[in-house]
């Protein structure tokens, strides 16, 4: 089997809804900038991490696709409409689909997708949102963190999605920026851990300070 330089797909998956205003979305957009911004001063993330954001609000939409951090774009983001959480899902499922590279005879293909999700409320569009939960399993065992943001928003459906959430209490600038602070730290170690020993499972650093781990 040929080898090439396999890649470390991350996707962040950003409620951009209007419970989001202010505040909020001001620290989602400064959130991302920053986390890009230390991504390419790690050599390791920088040669293994590739990034894309899909946001939803009415409707989802991936803002940046799939692109290596020296050279990716993104919008300003802009809080308004409803929660189409099962939409984003589904546009989720239709990038990995284009995006990531299988494994072939030929070639291995890139690692298993980092999918980090930010939401503060509840789906609004529950019969999508409960097709695509069933159809999770395409995604092909990629690695899914979610984390409810405020106390708006809703667990059990996030629990639905991934065993691994998180719940931070307040939308304040302060616990956003821990919470991309701790999202580009596991990025970070995950790029290392793929480069120094290519079997190692996914891991994650400790959650910041004042996050609760959801059992």
């Amino acid at each position: 089997m040929q080898s090439y330089a396999r890649r470390l797909p991350v996707y962040l998956l950003l409620d951009c809804s209007g419970s989001m205003s202010g505040e909020p979305i001001e620290a989602v957009n400064q959130g991302v900038k920053v986390l890009i911004d230390e991504l390419k001063n790690d050599p390791q993330a920088l040669e293994t991490a590739y990034l894309s954001i899909i946001t939803f609000d009415s409707k989802a939409q991936q803002i940046a696709p799939l692109t290596e951090l020296m050279t990716i774009n993104v919008p300003e983001m802009t809080a308004s409409g409803c929660t189409a959480l099962g939409e984003a899902l589904y546009l989720l499922k239709e990038c990995i689909r284009q995006e990531v590279r299988p494994n072939t005879k030929e070639y291995k293909g890139d690692w298993k997708p980092l999918i980090f999700l930010l939401t503060d409320g509840c789906p609004t569009d529950m019969e999508i949102f409960d097709k695509e939960v069933q159809d999770l399993s395409s995604l092909h065992a990629a690695n899914i963190i979610a984390c409810a943001a405020g106390s708006s928003a809703n667990t059990t459906f996030l629990k639905r999605i991934t065993n691994n959430v998180l719940m931070m209490n307040t939308l304040s600038a302060g616990d956003m920026a821990s919470f991309f602070d701790w999202v580009t730290s596991s990025i970070k170690v995950s790029s290392t851990s793929l480069n120094e020993n290519p079997g190692a499972s996914f891991q994650t650093p400790p959650p910041p300070e004042g996050f609760t781990v959801i059992p």
